[in-house]
């Protein structure tokens, strides 16, 4: 029977090899980066103005836009530039004779951007505008 020594060909490496296990860190690292700014601007926070006669509208088939007080907009939750708009709003609206649009704005808004999006709604032929508010009764929730 032969024992090992230091001369033989062959021996028994007794190391763990790391560089499979920062690869794909690394990758995790470079997928979190790209996704962190996406998930952080689709969670626009809106402070609702309120109103008595406010009425829920169908989740299903209303395609929300929200306009910040800087006047970002979001259609259902997705940045869109402003010189963009209406072609994001023709491919979120196929028909828009009969899909409703919600547009929410911050109560600190300055109204000529609501009425940026209310004109270009105006323009494709949206048929059903709705602008969301927050209820009286559910004020310091």
């Amino acid at each position: 029977m032969k024992t090992a020594s230091s001369s033989d060909k062959y021996h028994i490496m007794a190391e763990i090899n790391m560089v499979p296990l920062i690869d794909v860190s690394l990758v995790l690292l470079i997928i979190f980066m790209i996704m962190t700014p996406l998930l952080v601007k689709s969670q626009l926070k809106l402070e609702l103005p309120e109103a008595q006669s406010g009425e829920k509208s169908p989740p299903t088939e209303t395609v929300e836009i929200q306009v910040s007080p800087a006047g970002e907009v979001y259609v259902n939750g997705q940045a869109v530039a402003t010189d963009g708009l209406e072609a994001a709003l023709r491919q979120a609206l196929p028909d828009p004779e009969h899909q409703p649009l919600l547009v929410q704005a911050d109560k600190a808004t300055p109204f000529e951007h609501v009425v940026t999006v209310l004109d270009l709604a105006k323009k494709i032929g949206v048929a059903k505008v709705g602008v969301g508010t927050r209820d009286k009764s559910s004020r310091g929730h």
